[in-house]
């Protein structure tokens, strides 16, 4: 869609909410249209077109027809669209549930549901009913949806077309393609799932999306329709956690500490040259073999089988990537290439929708500060607003135009055209938020929201959105996830306070890559998660730099008895980065599979190329080049090193160290899937 057929949809969407008796196609082709379409043939389809593009943002136009006439006759028939048609309904929130849904909405830390939560607030931001609130604390609970495939099912399922995918069948460890009418999306056991009708099998099945083999390819010419009444978190709530087993591994001495930490017994090596024996709870291979795998040669599976198996699979995986002929490297002159699609002429007019009541209720805004509330440049926004002016009702008059100026930086609207409301959520929109919400629901810092403590502001918050949402409430039953509440409930509480009081935290810490564990006398700033995962941005004194901290990892924290320094400051960023650039890191050059281009956005990619295959070329800062032999393995076959050549060989050498103890061969031998 161009920018002239944008100005043309947004005069067609105006001229049909501001009639009440409706306007035949000849007043639309004259007044609207204006000879765009060479003849009555090619402007009924220019018409269609724009009816259809007009449903897909939720706008239902009314076909009015004369009494007496059987049919739709061009000459008489009228169109209009209804003021309240697909409008949001006015929704007023208070602090306390401004400040949940806030938390709802950043818990999609990227993919598609984030940029549907962060459209969702800005409808309500547009309508005034939002009160802008501060996290408390500095908390920033997110999750982490499941890469590439996450984003491809959740557009499928929202189309309603199939998928294809090739998957690896946990009954017999073979790869296989599923053809799957996707139903729904859901979290449990650390894992993301697909609920859906396996056409090949005939029948209802799960799948995990870790274990797809390749890219999710959508089934455009075929549709289907999910049983009435679906909810995945139902479904899930069947799905039975894994039994618990024990691993047996040899580790060499003195060695991963991290997994020391929780074994439940260890037998000392007999002699030199020898290992010790762990003995490692677990439940699910595929999450246990991805960490086993980074620890390359230091850790070798005695037994189960399934887990040596999901262990050697990766390493060979990972090699066999590792040691593919090098490819040409060629970035951009401008940072890194955007993973999103590029922003069409749809994006455009969508934004103008939330842009105009937006302005109706923030008047006198800086143009800088409407262009970053919706993540645009200056030069974007000017853009849309010189379309608006240029909008209006089919006489043409100056008082039947948008009225906005912008003088002196400030922008102010003066005449709204009945678009003064932000439409109605969509499906995605509803999903993001309505899910998020239910994920909040153990988080700590929650209890002491609201002023009334007999009111939970999430219940009401709930309440409210699932009656502004309407008909899409019910896609908010296709996806589920599970409690991001931490599971370090006591170190939660113990940085949550020395945040609240501005007090410096005394912490011993175990760092896995390093094999070490260390004292730290650190600010706190602020919390984020990862899913259940949380981490602490600190500011620590013996680095003198921002660090972050698993909460899982501190082997002890407590107050110092100290007040912050006042160093540094928690960062405006949000969310907030797990890795902080330091002026001896090392780049390196990663090439990334379709599924393992989100490591771009991960380790924050200076420099980005996109493949034809989906897949990225990215220059990436590591603080430490020892780690990436470990990163590499951990990976498995999802990302390789391009460049420098001395860490790619680096990698390879520890790559065929650890399959050496799995009889292994070498990478140009091992299967590429």
């Amino acid at each position: 869609m161009s920018a002239s057929r944008t100005e043309r949809l947004l005069n067609l969407l105006l001229a049909l909410l501001n009639t009440r008796v409706g306007l035949t196609r000849a007043v639309l082709r004259e007044k609207v249209y204006h000879g765009s379409a060479e003849n009555d043939v090619a402007f009924g389809r220019m018409f269609e077109r724009d009816k259809v593009e007009l449903k897909q943002f939720g706008f239902e136009i009314e076909t009015l027809t004369e009494p007496g006439f059987g049919g739709e006759d061009p000459a008489t028939t009228r169109y209009r669209i209804g003021k309240d048609s697909n409008r949001l309904p006015d929704v007023s929130l208070t602090p306390a549930e401004s400040t949940v849904l806030l938390l709802a909405a950043q818990l999609w830390e990227r993919a598609a549901l984030g940029n549907a939560a962060a459209s969702a607030v800005r409808k309500l931001q547009a309508s005034g009913g939002f009160s802008d609130v501060d996290l408390p604390a500095g908390v920033q609970p997110r999750i982490k949806p499941a890469g590439q495939a996450f984003d491809d099912v959740v557009a499928a399922m929202h189309s309603r077309h199939a998928v294809r995918f090739g998957y690896l069948a946990g009954s017999t460890e073979r790869e296989e393609e599923r053809e799957v009418e996707p139903w729904g999306l859901g979290s449990r056991f650390g894992q993301w799932y697909l609920v859906g009708f396996d056409r090949g099998r005939g029948a209802k099945r799960i799948f995990r999306l870790s274990r797809m083999t390749t890219a999710v390819s959508v089934v455009s010419n075929s549709s289907f329709e999910p049983p009435s009444g679906f909810n995945a978190r139902a479904e899930l709530d069947a799905l039975n956690e894994l039994p618990l087993q024990q691993a047996v591994l040899d580790v060499d001495p003195g060695r991963l500490l991290a997994l020391r930490k929780r074994a439940i017994s260890v037998e000392e090596a007999a002699g030199p040259g020898s290992r010790d024996r762990l003995t490692v709870d677990f439940r699910d291979p595929d999450q246990l073999a991805e960490e086993l795998s980074s620890y390359g040669p230091h850790v070798k599976v005695t037994e189960p089988a399934d887990l040596r198996t999901a262990v050697v699979r990766r390493l060979e995986a990972a090699a066999a990537f590792n040691a593919a002929p090098p490819l040409p490297v060629v970035f951009p002159e401008a940072g890194p290439a955007p993973r999103a699609r590029k922003r069409t002429s749809e994006d455009q007019l969508a934004r103008m929708l939330q842009l105009v009541p937006f302005l109706v209720h923030h008047q006198g805004l800086h143009i800088q500060e409407v262009a970053d509330h919706f993540g645009i440049s200056r030069k974007a926004l000017i853009e849309d607003l010189k379309i608006l002016i240029c909008s209006g009702l089919p006489e043409g008059y100056p008082d039947d135009l948008l009225d906005i100026q912008w003088e002196n930086d400030h922008v102010y609207i003066t005449e709204h055209l009945d678009l003064n409301r932000p439409v109605r959520f969509s499906g995605d929109e509803a999903a993001a938020l309505l899910t998020g919400l239910a994920m909040l629901g153990d988080l700590p810092e929650l209890a002491g929201l609201g002023e009334d403590p007999e009111q939970n502001p999430l219940e009401s918050v709930i309440i409210k959105l699932t009656g502004a949402a309407g008909e899409a409430a019910r896609m908010a039953g296709t996806v589920s996830g599970q409690s991001v509440a931490p599971r370090q409930s006591q170190a939660f509480a113990t940085v949550t306070q020395a945040i609240k009081d501005g007090r410096q935290l005394h912490l011993s810490y175990l760092s896995p890559q390093r094999d070490t564990v260390t004292e730290r006398d650190v600010d706190p700033l602020r919390l984020f998660s990862l899913d259940s995962v949380w981490y602490l941005e600190a500011y620590c004194h013996s680095r003198k730099g921002l660090r972050n901290f698993r909460l899982d990892r501190m082997v002890d924290v407590e107050q110092n008895g100290r007040p912050v320094s006042g160093e540094v400051t928690a960062g405006q960023d949000f969310p907030a980065r797990l890795f902080t650039p330091g002026e001896d890191d090392v780049y390196v050059v990663l090439e990334l599979t379709r599924q393992g281009a989100g490591i771009a956005e991960d380790y924050y990619a200076e420099r980005t190329a996109a493949l034809p295959d989906g897949g990225l070329v990215a220059e990436i800062r590591f603080g430490n080049a020892d780690l990436l032999p470990m990163f590499i393995s951990q990976q498995g076959g999802a990302a390789r090193i391009v460049e420098p050549p001395e860490l790619r060989t680096a990698a390879t050498r520890w790559l065929e160290a650890a399959l050496s103890q799995y009889g292994g061969r070498s990478p140009q031998d091992a299967p590429a899937g």
